[in-house]
């Protein structure tokens, strides 16, 4: 429970700490997402869901940066978990067609609540005397892109954390 309550916290500190660094908004939490890997590894999906809903609530109400939050909330707080049960499929395309829906349906959501809860006016996506669609349409396909190099990313971080970090983890807390 120790460590879940560690996780949390670190986790919350990157997502509160996009208030200070206004261009880090996704930046940071996508970091914190990678985080809560440590608590699917170690303490199972359930247990990071709850992480999850904590560092959800803390990014929410003490949180400046509402954007950043809801990105978190989102998205990348809950994609980890959604990973340890998508990587096992088998079929690639299956794997990566759900995937890709869930991050575009995630996008979408980020989009209506940054329009509609949070006040962000359509016409503010306009750039160089293109209309908001082209410009919403450009930059789904980019963070679809980017997406897929963050899923890599994070597999590698699971690799990373299997290899090196409990290993060592475990000789420090047998002691």
């Amino acid at each position: 429970m120790a460590f879940g309550g560690i996780l949390c916290a670190l986790s919350a500190l990157l997502v509160l700490g996009a208030g200070l660094f206004p261009t880090m908004t996704y930046a940071l939490p996508a970091v914190s997402g990678l985080l809560l890997i440590a608590a699917v590894l170690e303490l199972g999906k359930r247990w990071a869901f709850f992480c999850y809903i904590a560092v959800s609530l803390l990014a929410f109400f003490f949180g400046t940066d509402k954007e950043a939050a809801a990105v978190f909330i989102l998205f990348f707080g809950y994609y980890p978990i959604l990973k340890a049960l998508l990587d096992p499929i088998r079929s690639r395309p299956v794997q990566w067609l759900l995937k890709l829906l869930i991050f575009n349906a995630a996008a979408a959501a980020a989009f209506l609540v940054s329009v509609f809860l949070l006040g962000v006016p359509v016409e503010s996506f306009a750039l160089a005397g293109l209309s908001p669609q082209w410009v919403l349409a450009a930059l789904l396909l980019a963070g679809n892109l980017v997406f897929v190099l963050y899923d890599k990313a994070a597999g590698g971080v699971v690799l990373l954390y299997c290899a090196r970090i409990r290993p060592a983890m475990r000789r420090i807390f047998r002691k």
